[in-house]
């Protein structure tokens, strides 16, 4: 009895779609890079040096947020985060993998004495709650 597929792209083709998934300069990142910049904050991309590269880092403050998808960053209770239903040997580990990732970068930032808010893809349908949430964040 043949194999059935579940995925309508060959192996080639679903390779070449995930290549083209970025890591950096995402649209939910842009977005809030640019509410950080109107409400007057300037900020450093992606620092090498800090755990997890946050996806903005505020130096002299101690502050950085990190920019997360839900479906990478396995955001639980979200409409947007769905586990696939094929290859869950694959992408069980590797969602968990980020997870745990996000948590250890997270505690090794707080022992450096920095602060760190997560903004979440989903919430960016409303970007006022958004730019409070920076706000509060980078005032207190």
């Amino acid at each position: 009895m043949a194999k059935r597929r579940l995925d309508p792209l060959s192996p080639k083709e679903r390779s070449e779609r995930m290549s083209l998934i970025k890591a950096k300069n995402t649209k939910p990142e842009l977005i809030v890079r640019k509410l950080a910049w109107s409400l007057g904050y300037r900020y450093r991309l992606h620092v090498r040096k800090l755990p997890g590269q946050p996806d903005l880092s505020f130096g002299p403050q101690r502050k950085a947020i990190f920019v997360h998808g839900c479906f990478w960053h396995r955001h639980r209770n979200c409409r947007q985060y769905v586990m696939p239903k094929s290859r869950l040997s694959f992408w069980l580990p590797k969602l968990e993998y980020n997870v745990a990732r996000d948590r250890q970068n997270r505690r090794k930032l707080r022992a450096m004495g920095w602060r760190v808010l997560t903004i979440w893809e989903c919430q960016l349908k409303q970007p006022d709650r958004v730019s409070r949430r920076i706000l509060d964040f980078l005032k207190g």
